[in-house]
Protein backbone atom coordinates (compact mmCIF):
# COMPACT_ATOMS: atom_id res chain seq x y z
CA UNK A 1 0.00 0.00 0.00
CA UNK A 2 1.40 3.38 -1.05
CA UNK A 3 0.17 6.65 0.44
CA UNK A 4 0.43 9.88 -1.49
CA UNK A 5 0.16 7.65 -4.57
CA UNK A 6 -1.61 10.18 -6.77
CA UNK A 7 1.51 12.04 -7.91
CA UNK A 8 5.24 12.57 -7.53
CA UNK A 9 7.35 9.95 -5.81
CA UNK A 10 4.31 8.01 -4.62
CA UNK A 11 3.09 7.60 -8.18
CA UNK A 12 6.54 6.49 -9.37
CA UNK A 13 6.75 3.90 -6.61
CA UNK A 14 3.23 2.60 -7.13
CA UNK A 15 3.69 2.04 -10.85
CA UNK A 16 7.10 0.42 -10.33
CA UNK A 17 5.81 -1.93 -7.64
CA UNK A 18 2.87 -2.92 -9.83
CA UNK A 19 5.25 -3.49 -12.72
CA UNK A 20 7.28 -5.78 -10.45
CA UNK A 21 4.21 -7.96 -9.96
CA UNK A 22 2.79 -6.63 -6.71
CA UNK A 23 -0.87 -5.85 -6.10
CA UNK A 24 -0.76 -2.22 -5.03
CA UNK A 25 -3.28 -0.32 -2.94
CA UNK A 26 -3.20 3.35 -3.96
CA UNK A 27 -4.10 5.81 -1.23
CA UNK A 28 -4.51 9.59 -1.52
CA UNK A 29 -7.35 12.10 -1.30
CA UNK A 30 -7.88 12.68 -5.04
CA UNK A 31 -9.94 9.83 -6.51
CA UNK A 32 -9.54 10.97 -10.12
CA UNK A 33 -5.76 11.14 -9.90
CA UNK A 34 -5.64 7.75 -8.19
CA UNK A 35 -7.74 6.26 -10.99
CA UNK A 36 -5.22 7.59 -13.49
CA UNK A 37 -2.36 6.00 -11.54
CA UNK A 38 -4.28 2.72 -11.42
CA UNK A 39 -4.43 2.84 -15.22
CA UNK A 40 -0.66 3.37 -15.32
CA UNK A 41 -0.19 0.36 -13.05
CA UNK A 42 -2.22 -1.74 -15.48
CA UNK A 43 -0.19 -0.43 -18.40
CA UNK A 44 2.95 -1.52 -16.53
CA UNK A 45 1.55 -5.03 -16.43
CA UNK A 46 0.43 -4.99 -12.81
CA UNK A 47 -2.52 -4.11 -10.63
CA UNK A 48 -3.21 -0.90 -8.75
CA UNK A 49 -6.50 -0.19 -7.01
CA UNK A 50 -7.57 3.24 -5.76
CA UNK A 51 -8.65 3.69 -2.14
CA UNK A 52 -9.28 7.42 -1.58
CA UNK A 53 -8.63 8.52 2.01
CA UNK A 54 -7.02 11.22 4.13
CA UNK A 55 -4.08 9.69 6.01
CA UNK A 56 -4.81 11.87 9.05
CA UNK A 57 -8.35 10.48 9.41
CA UNK A 58 -8.28 7.12 11.27
CA UNK A 59 -11.83 6.23 10.22
CA UNK A 60 -11.10 6.80 6.52
CA UNK A 61 -7.81 4.95 6.77
CA UNK A 62 -9.43 2.02 8.55
CA UNK A 63 -12.04 1.67 5.81
CA UNK A 64 -9.43 2.00 3.07
CA UNK A 65 -7.15 -0.64 4.59
CA UNK A 66 -10.06 -3.03 5.16
CA UNK A 67 -11.19 -2.60 1.56
CA UNK A 68 -7.65 -3.02 0.24
CA UNK A 69 -7.07 -6.20 2.21
CA UNK A 70 -10.42 -7.58 1.11
CA UNK A 71 -9.64 -6.98 -2.57
CA UNK A 72 -5.88 -7.43 -2.72
CA UNK A 73 -4.91 -9.48 0.32
CA UNK A 74 -3.02 -8.59 3.51
CA UNK A 75 -0.73 -5.56 3.40
CA UNK A 76 2.82 -6.91 3.26
CA UNK A 77 4.50 -3.59 2.44
CA UNK A 78 3.40 -0.13 3.57
CA UNK A 79 5.02 2.94 2.07
CA UNK A 80 4.26 6.06 4.09
CA UNK A 81 4.93 8.60 1.37
CA UNK A 82 2.16 11.21 1.76
CA UNK A 83 3.67 14.48 2.92
CA UNK A 84 3.61 18.23 2.71
CA UNK A 85 5.78 21.26 3.46
CA UNK A 86 5.13 24.78 4.68
CA UNK A 87 3.83 27.19 2.02
CA UNK A 88 6.41 29.86 2.90
CA UNK A 89 10.18 29.50 3.10
CA UNK A 90 10.63 31.43 6.35
CA UNK A 91 12.23 30.88 9.77
CA UNK A 92 10.03 29.65 12.61
CA UNK A 93 9.65 33.16 14.09
CA UNK A 94 7.71 34.14 10.96
CA UNK A 95 5.82 30.88 10.44
CA UNK A 96 2.05 30.56 10.35
CA UNK A 97 1.32 28.17 13.21
CA UNK A 98 -1.79 26.67 11.66
CA UNK A 99 0.11 25.79 8.48
CA UNK A 100 3.03 24.62 10.62
CA UNK A 101 0.84 22.16 12.51
CA UNK A 102 -0.80 20.84 9.33
CA UNK A 103 2.65 19.76 8.16
CA UNK A 104 3.25 17.89 11.43
CA UNK A 105 -0.15 16.20 11.16
CA UNK A 106 0.39 14.98 7.61
CA UNK A 107 4.05 14.00 7.93
CA UNK A 108 3.99 12.41 11.38
CA UNK A 109 0.44 11.64 12.46
CA UNK A 110 -0.40 10.35 8.97
CA UNK A 111 2.28 7.63 9.03
CA UNK A 112 1.27 6.76 12.60
CA UNK A 113 -2.37 6.33 11.58
CA UNK A 114 -1.45 4.23 8.54
CA UNK A 115 1.02 2.07 10.42
CA UNK A 116 -1.37 1.51 13.30
CA UNK A 117 -3.93 0.24 10.79
CA UNK A 118 -1.67 -2.39 9.20
CA UNK A 119 0.90 -3.28 11.86
CA UNK A 120 -1.25 -5.60 14.01
CA UNK A 121 -1.91 -7.80 10.97
CA UNK A 122 1.78 -7.86 10.06
CA UNK A 123 2.69 -8.89 13.61
CA UNK A 124 0.05 -11.62 13.62
CA UNK A 125 1.43 -12.99 10.35
CA UNK A 126 5.02 -12.55 11.52
CA UNK A 127 5.97 -10.71 8.34
CA UNK A 128 5.81 -7.21 6.91
CA UNK A 129 7.80 -4.16 5.93
CA UNK A 130 7.18 -0.45 6.48
CA UNK A 131 8.97 2.30 4.57
CA UNK A 132 8.75 5.80 5.98
CA UNK A 133 9.73 8.27 3.28
CA UNK A 134 12.07 10.63 5.09
CA UNK A 135 14.48 13.44 4.28
CA UNK A 136 17.91 14.82 5.05
CA UNK A 137 16.01 17.70 6.69
CA UNK A 138 15.50 15.32 9.64
CA UNK A 139 19.21 15.30 10.40
CA UNK A 140 20.44 18.85 9.85
CA UNK A 141 19.43 22.34 11.01
CA UNK A 142 18.31 24.94 8.49
CA UNK A 143 16.99 28.45 8.03
CA UNK A 144 13.45 27.51 7.01
CA UNK A 145 10.87 24.72 6.77
CA UNK A 146 11.03 24.05 10.51
CA UNK A 147 7.82 22.01 10.62
CA UNK A 148 9.01 19.78 7.80
CA UNK A 149 12.33 19.17 9.54
CA UNK A 150 10.69 18.55 12.92
CA UNK A 151 8.16 16.14 11.42
CA UNK A 152 10.86 14.19 9.61
CA UNK A 153 13.09 14.07 12.68
CA UNK A 154 10.21 12.70 14.71
CA UNK A 155 9.44 10.25 11.90
CA UNK A 156 13.01 8.95 12.15
CA UNK A 157 12.50 8.27 15.86
CA UNK A 158 9.17 6.60 15.06
CA UNK A 159 11.00 4.32 12.63
CA UNK A 160 13.61 3.41 15.24
CA UNK A 161 10.99 2.71 17.90
CA UNK A 162 8.97 0.46 15.60
CA UNK A 163 12.05 -1.41 14.41
CA UNK A 164 13.06 -2.03 18.04
CA UNK A 165 9.60 -3.19 19.07
CA UNK A 166 9.18 -5.46 16.03
CA UNK A 167 12.73 -6.79 15.70
CA UNK A 168 11.87 -10.30 16.91
CA UNK A 169 8.47 -10.46 15.23
CA UNK A 170 9.26 -10.49 11.53
CA UNK A 171 8.52 -6.84 10.72
CA UNK A 172 11.20 -4.51 9.34
CA UNK A 173 10.90 -0.71 9.28
CA UNK A 174 13.02 1.73 7.29
CA UNK A 175 13.62 5.44 6.83
CA UNK A 176 14.25 6.05 3.13
CA UNK A 177 15.08 9.44 1.66
CA UNK A 178 14.48 9.78 -2.08
CA UNK A 179 17.17 12.42 -2.39
CA UNK A 180 16.38 15.63 -4.25
CA UNK A 181 13.73 14.41 -6.69
CA UNK A 182 12.01 17.03 -8.83
CA UNK A 183 8.32 17.05 -7.85
CA UNK A 184 5.64 19.72 -7.63
CA UNK A 185 6.66 20.27 -4.01
CA UNK A 186 10.43 20.53 -4.46
CA UNK A 187 10.14 22.56 -7.68
CA UNK A 188 8.11 25.18 -5.78
CA UNK A 189 10.72 25.60 -3.01
CA UNK A 190 12.77 28.79 -3.54
CA UNK A 191 15.91 27.19 -2.09
CA UNK A 192 16.07 24.84 -5.06
CA UNK A 193 15.34 27.47 -7.72
CA UNK A 194 18.88 27.41 -9.11
CA UNK A 195 19.06 23.65 -9.52
CA UNK A 196 19.77 22.40 -13.02
CA UNK A 197 18.56 19.17 -14.58
CA UNK A 198 21.70 17.34 -13.50
CA UNK A 199 21.21 18.32 -9.86
CA UNK A 200 18.00 16.35 -9.33
CA UNK A 201 17.99 12.73 -8.18
CA UNK A 202 16.44 10.38 -10.77
CA UNK A 203 13.27 8.80 -9.32
CA UNK A 204 14.57 5.40 -10.41
CA UNK A 205 17.13 5.55 -7.58
CA UNK A 206 14.28 5.57 -5.07
CA UNK A 207 12.46 2.85 -6.98
CA UNK A 208 15.54 0.60 -6.89
CA UNK A 209 15.99 1.07 -3.14
CA UNK A 210 12.34 0.40 -2.33
CA UNK A 211 12.24 -2.68 -4.56
CA UNK A 212 15.25 -4.01 -2.64
CA UNK A 213 13.44 -3.35 0.64
CA UNK A 214 10.31 -5.06 -0.66
CA UNK A 215 12.35 -8.12 -1.64
CA UNK A 216 13.83 -8.36 1.86
CA UNK A 217 17.37 -7.66 0.69
CA UNK A 218 17.88 -4.88 3.24
CA UNK A 219 16.16 -6.36 6.29
CA UNK A 220 19.49 -6.32 8.16
CA UNK A 221 19.22 -2.51 8.13
CA UNK A 222 15.79 -2.26 9.75
CA UNK A 223 15.47 0.92 11.80
CA UNK A 224 18.06 2.83 9.82
CA UNK A 225 18.24 5.72 7.35
CA UNK A 226 18.81 4.93 3.68
CA UNK A 227 19.36 7.62 1.05
CA UNK A 228 18.40 6.95 -2.56
CA UNK A 229 20.42 9.92 -3.75
CA UNK A 230 23.61 8.52 -2.23
CA UNK A 231 23.19 4.81 -1.50
CA UNK A 232 23.47 1.96 -3.96
CA UNK A 233 21.70 -1.26 -3.01
CA UNK A 234 24.74 -3.52 -3.40
CA UNK A 235 26.93 -1.12 -1.40
CA UNK A 236 24.41 -1.12 1.45
CA UNK A 237 24.28 -4.91 1.47
CA UNK A 238 28.08 -5.10 1.53
CA UNK A 239 28.28 -2.59 4.39
CA UNK A 240 25.35 -3.95 6.42
CA UNK A 241 27.40 -5.71 9.09
CA UNK A 242 29.66 -2.68 9.54
CA UNK A 243 26.61 -0.41 9.78
CA UNK A 244 25.10 -2.63 12.47
CA UNK A 245 28.35 -2.96 14.44
CA UNK A 246 28.76 0.82 14.54
CA UNK A 247 25.03 1.32 15.09
CA UNK A 248 25.19 3.81 12.22
CA UNK A 249 22.46 5.56 10.24
CA UNK A 250 20.30 6.32 13.28
CA UNK A 251 19.32 9.41 15.27
CA UNK A 252 21.52 9.56 18.32
CA UNK A 253 23.00 11.76 21.03
CA UNK A 254 26.73 11.97 20.32
CA UNK A 255 28.92 12.02 23.48
CA UNK A 256 31.78 14.50 23.68
CA UNK A 257 34.17 11.76 24.82
CA UNK A 258 34.57 8.66 26.96
CA UNK A 259 34.23 10.83 30.06
CA UNK A 260 30.85 12.21 28.97
CA UNK A 261 28.37 11.15 31.70
CA UNK A 262 25.76 10.68 28.96
CA UNK A 263 27.88 8.25 26.98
Amino acid sequence: MVTGASRGIGRELAVALAGAGMRVGLLARDRDQLTSVADECAAAGGQGVAFPADVTDPAQVGKAVAAAESQLGPVALLINNAGRIEPAEVPFAEADLAAWWEVIETNLYGPAVMTRAVLPGMLTRGAGRVVNVNSGFAYRPGEAYTAYAVSKGALARFTAMLAHQCRERGVSVFDVSPGLVRTEMTAAMPMWADKGEGDWTPPQRMVDLVLAVAAGRLDALSGRFLHAGKDAVEALIAAAERIRQRDARVLRLVPYGDDDPLS
